[in-house]
């Protein structure tokens, strides 16, 4: 089947930027009362302004507008944030609709499960999840350790300073999702290079934005064609095949859940790595402790996805309530768009003692970093299986590990949707940094060095590279 880029295009194409299109549902609460969208942010991007999260600290829903005058309710509460994400009193398809005007990311998620409700969703988180199976993510668990001791060797091998975004934080969920999905090693600069702008703010080109999904939509559906005629065991394949009785993924679903797997499977990932040991070398009393007791690591990751900042403050994505909702003495009315602010509610006083500070001992039930209710993330099993690792390989491997530059010199890059450092230039202790074999049995993703480059999932140093720019240019 050919790839129908009218059909994709017209489920990308988003209304007049300037939002004329559509009814958009607008609250006039006093000028005082309104939180302005983005809100400041911290020169340390991976914990939030003081000033702006004390006043979302006000009360656990707050009127909010964003440049455009579309207002709606700021949702910081934990407990209020979960109902909003698990009740179907609130809707992500409502708000993603074409009746809506859409900016940012949100273009894009009408076309796939990040923009559905049930049973829409249901059917096709059912259908994508007898391919993307616990199983399958336990299976690679062996090879992730594999990869991250086969990237801190190259790492180690080089010369002090070193950039840890290009030669590991990047480079590790790019070889696994490569590997996951079955993409070639080739191609993965340029789908990163997409993502990066796909993955736009509200500010940004919303043309070059929707340029970028189609031309992954384009790739995906090529590969797709590719593992039909040569199948694989890779997801791709798993889900070409997936069925629910006389249910199957239609083209168009099958490529639009690829495109969210791969841009998910490694952008966010990558980024929470680097921000997550970022927020370690500034807590070294931390980072000592988590490197004395290794048996923290599945703990501290877990405080590290509740405390980093992750989303760069720009617009979250919405739902809109499909009845009056009470919340103690705020209703929320049929139509009202509404923001779950998860990064903040991480932050909730009534659920975490002490929550503003680092506490990899810290006993963390729950958080919002995968969000919750039906579209608890997809990847989240695979995502704490490559951090949790990740982080066994740079405390074992990188003895006396610090930041080479202050890190008020650090660069990150503007107008994406998530926190991403340009470089992460750290040092370490040369001397005491010895190479650590495999243990038997740990197979490695690339498979023999000879055979790098034909596998899936080896990718050459020079795909890696990120691009030196201003950090007011746009990405």
């Amino acid at each position: 089947m050919g790839f129908d880029s009218g059909r994709l295009y017209s489920i990308y194409q988003a209304p007049d930027p300037q939002g004329r299109s559509g009814n958009r549902h607008m609250l006039t609460p006093p000028e005082e009362q309104v939180i302005k969208l983005p809100v400041p942010r911290s020169p340390l991007r991976f914990v939030p302004d003081p000033d702006t999260l004390a006043m979302l600290r006000r009360a656990p829903l707050q009127r909010g507008v964003l440049p455009d005058g579309t207002s709606g309710w700021l949702v910081t509460g934990f407990a209020e944030v979960r109902q909003v994400l698990t009740s179907l009193q609130f809707s992500r398809a409502l708000a993603v609709s074409p009746a809506r005007a859409r900016r940012g990311i949100e273009v894009a998620a009408a076309a796939s499960l990040l923009g559905m409700d049930p049973p829409d969703h249901t059917r096709l988180r059912k259908l994508v999840m007898s391919a993307f199976t616990n199983r399958r993510v336990k299976s690679l668990r062996p090879a992730i350790a594999a990869t991250v001791a086969r990237l801190l060797d190259e790492f180690v091998g080089q010369s002090t300073p070193g950039d840890l975004v290009r030669g590991f934080s990047l480079a590790l969920p790019v070889e696994v999702i490569c590997e996951l999905l079955g993409v070639p090693a080739s191609d993965v600069g340029r789908f990163h290079t997409w993502s990066s702008e796909a993955m736009g703010v509200w500010e940004h080109d919303q043309a070059q934005m929707m340029n970028a999904w189609m031309a992954m939509g384009a790739y995906v559906a090529e590969l797709i064609n590719l593992k039909r005629l040569q199948p694989s065991e890779d997801l791709i394949t798993a889900l070409l095949a997936a069925r629910d009785g006389d249910e199957k993924l239609t083209e168009l679903e099958l490529i639009q859940l690829c495109v969210t797997i791969l841009v998910g499977g490694h952008e966010t990932t990558a980024n929470q790595i680097s921000l997550s040991l970022l927020a370690l070398l500034t807590h070294p009393e931390e980072l000592a402790r988590l490197r004395a007791d290794l048996d923290l690591i599945p703990g501290a990751v877990e405080e590290l996805l509740r405390y980093v900042l992750i989303g760069s403050g720009d617009l979250p994505p919405g739902r809109v309530a499909t009845e009056d909702v009470r919340f103690s003495d705020v209703t929320v009315m049929a139509g009202d768009l509404v923001w779950p602010l998860l990064d903040i509610a991480n932050r909730d006083p009534a659920v975490f003692s002490n929550p503003d500070r680092l506490d990899v001992g810290r006993p963390v039930r729950a958080h919002f970093a995968f969000g919750d209710g039906a579209h608890h993330c997809l990847g989240a099993q695979l995502a704490r299986a490559e951090l949790q690792e990740a982080f066994r390989g740079l405390l074992t491997r990188l003895p006396g590990l610090r930041l080479a530059v202050p890190v008020e010199e650090l660069r990150y890059k503007e107008r994406m949707v998530i926190n991403s450092l340009y470089e992460l230039p750290v040092t370490w202790d040369e001397a005491s940094a010895k190479r650590k074999d495999l243990p038997d049995g740990h197979a490695r993703l690339a498979g023999d060095p000879a055979e790098a480059s034909l596998v899936p999932g080896r990718c050459p140093p020079a795909a890696l590279h990120y691009p030196r720019r201003a950090a007011s240019t746009s990405v």
